[in-house]
C-alpha cells in the first residue's frame, strides 16, 4: 500500500526531474521545551534564573530597608519637630535646652551612620543568600567550602544576633516619645471634653514637660495649661511629630523582625554549609580510594600481561 506521504514524494520527481533526488532523515522527537538546536529558549533561561534567587533573603532585605528608611527618615523629621515645640512652647531661654539641642542634632547623625550601614549590610545578606543557598548549586554545580567561608558566615550569624538585641532597645526607646506625645495629646482631648461640658475649668489641666527629664527644673514656662495646651496640640508641628514618631516606632520594629529572620536564615545556611564540607571531605575520601582501586586494577593487568 502507497503512503500519501510516498505518493507527494513520487509527485515531487515527477515535476523536477532535473532535480536530484532528496533523502528524507528521521528527525528525532524534542523532549522538554528545548530547541531544535539544543539551546534553551529565553524562558526556560527565566525559570531557571528564578529558581536561584534566595527569596527568603529578598524578602527580609525588603523589610530591613523597609523598617529602617522609616526609623531613620520620620525620626530626623520627628526630632527636627520636637525641638521646635520645645523652644516655642516650653522652653524659651535657649541655654536651657542647649544640652538638649545638642543631643538631638548627635542622634540625627546617628540616624545618618545608621541608614548607611544598614544599607551596606543588607546587601551583604542578600549576597551571602545567593551563594550559599541551594538553588545556587544546582545552577552552577557542586562548589567547595573552606573553613574561611565557613568562619564568614559564622561571623554574619553572630553580628546579626547581636543587632538584633541592639535594635529591640533601639525600638523601646523610639516607642518612649510616642508615649510622651500620647499623653499630650490625651490630656488636650480631656480638656476639650471639659469645655464641652463646663463642669470643670480647663485652666487646671496641665502638661509639665519637666517631669520626664529632657529639660532642666528652672526652664521657663516649662509647662502648658488649659486653652494654651489646646493650642499646642492643634499646631502642625506637634501633629506631624507625633505621628512620625509612631511611624518610626513601626519601622523599628520592622527592623527588629527583618533582623529575626536574617539570623534563622544565615543559620539554616550555616549549617547547609557544613553540611556541605562534611560531604565534600566524603567525597574527596571516596575519589581517593577509587583512583587506589583503578591504580591496582592497572597494576594487576601489567602483571598479567608480563606473564602472558
Amino acid at each position: 500500500v502507497i503512503t500519501r506521504p510516498e505518493m507527494e514524494i513520487g509527485r515531487y520527481h515527477w515535476m523536477y526531474r532535473s532535480s536530484r533526488p532528496h533523502r528524507y532523515h528521521h528527525v528525532p522527537a524534542l523532549r522538554g521545551n528545548v530547541s531544535p538546536l539544543g539551546i534553551q529558549g529565553c524562558f526556560e533561561c527565566c525559570i531557571k534564573c528564578l529558581g536561584g534567587v534566595p527569596y527568603a533573603s529578598l524578602v527580609a532585605t525588603i523589610l530591613c530597608f523597609s523598617g529602617v528608611a522609616l526609623f531613620c527618615g520620620c525620626g530626623h523629621v520627628a526630632l527636627t519637630g520636637t525641638v521646635s515645640i520645645l523652644e516655642q512652647h516650653f522652653s524659651t531661654t535657649a541655654s536651657d535646652h542647649a544640652l538638649l539641642s545638642e543631643v538631638i542634632q548627635l542622634m540625627q547623625y546617628v540616624i545618618y551612620g545608621i541608614a548607611s550601614f544598614f544599607f551596606l549590610y543588607g546587601i551583604i545578606l542578600l549576597a551571602e543568600g545567593f551563594y550559599t543557598t541551594s538553588a545556587v548549586k544546582e545552577l552552577h554545580g557542586e562548589f567547595k567550602t573552606t573553613a574561611c567561608g565557613r568562619c564568614i558566615s559564622g561571623m554574619f550569624v553572630f553580628l546579626t544576633y547581636v543587632l538584633g538585641v541592639a535594635w529591640l532597645g533601639v525600638f523601646g526607646f523610639s516607642a518612649v516619645p510616642v508615649f510622651m506625645f500620647y499623653n499630650i495629646w490625651s490630656t488636650c482631648e480631656v480638656i476639650k471634653s471639659f469645655q464641652a461640658n463646663v463642669t470643670v475649668p480647663g485652666d487646671q489641666i496641665c502638661v509639665d514637660i519637666r517631669q520626664y527629664g529632657i529639660i532642666p527644673w528652672n526652664a521657663v514656662p516649662g509647662k502648658a495649661c488649659g486653652p494654651i495646651l489646646e493650642n499646642i496640640c492643634n499646631t502642625n508641628e506637634f501633629y506631624m511629630s507625633y505621628h512620625l514618631f509612631i511611624v518610626a516606632c513601626a519601622g523599628a520594629g520592622a527592623t527588629v523582625i527583618a533582623l529575626i529572620h536574617f539570623l534563622m536564615i544565615l543559620s539554616s545556611n550555616w549549617a547547609y554549609l557544613k553540611d556541605a564540607s562534611k560531604m565534600q571531605a566524603y567525597q574527596d575520601i571516596k575519589a581517593k580510594e577509587e583512583q587506589e582501586l583503578q591504580d591496582i586494577q592497572s597494576r594487576s593487568k601489567e602483571q598479567l600481561n608480563s606473564y602472558t
